[in-house]
């Protein structure tokens, strides 16, 4: 036999009490609200929200002046700013307690095409999944994928989609429209 090379790292965790009334309508509620396609995607969120919080608790600990929480807090903030689930005047450990999932939720391509673009948030994840969405200039079919920032403005329609000939943009021709239009 070979070696595996699979990774069993886990991205979801469910939860020890699966029939809890208020859990199972908070869990519901996000899916209604984000258009999410299962539990496992708001899961899926609580364990990075999980994790974020761990790493904020175990750097608090230490002592203001350690360099392993100088150097490894201003990192986490500085990522998680450049997400855009804090802010810049939030720029303390402290505030990484409090986060929720719905910040992060707020953060995925699937509800950014929906506030950017202003369609539902189920059409805009049949924009993103079909291919129809780039993010400055890579087509992106992953609506679960975390925006940046700096990325905020160069979300758009694809060059190719057929969705843009909706939009009145200037359409670029695909293969098959150019060997028709040649002939």
């Amino acid at each position: 036999m070979g070696k595996c090379y699979r990774v069993n790292n886990k991205t979801a965790e469910r939860p020890r009490r699966l029939w809890v009334r208020e859990r199972l309508d908070r869990e519901l509620q996000l899916v209604g609200k984000y258009g999410l396609k299962n539990k496992r995607e708001v899961w899926r969120t609580q364990l990075v929200l999980a994790t974020i919080r761990k790493k904020a608790r175990e750097l608090l600990v230490l002592d203001e002046r350690d360099t392993k929480r100088v150097i490894e807090g201003a990192a986490l903030l500085r990522r998680l700013t450049r997400l855009g689930v804090i802010e810049e005047s939030q720029q303390r450990l402290d505030f990484l307690l409090s986060l929720t999932p719905e910040k992060f939720l707020d953060r995925r391509l699937q509800t950014r095409v929906s506030e950017i673009l202003g369609k539902s948030i189920h059409e805009s994840r049949n924009l993103v999944f079909g291919s129809h969405i780039r993010v400055a200039k890579r087509i992106v079919n992953i609506p679960s994928f975390m925006v940046r920032v700096s990325s905020d403005a160069f979300i758009g329609i694809a060059p190719y989609s057929a969705h843009r000939k909706a939009s009145g943009a200037s359409v670029r021709l695909g293969r098959r429209a150019k060997r028709n239009a040649s002939e």
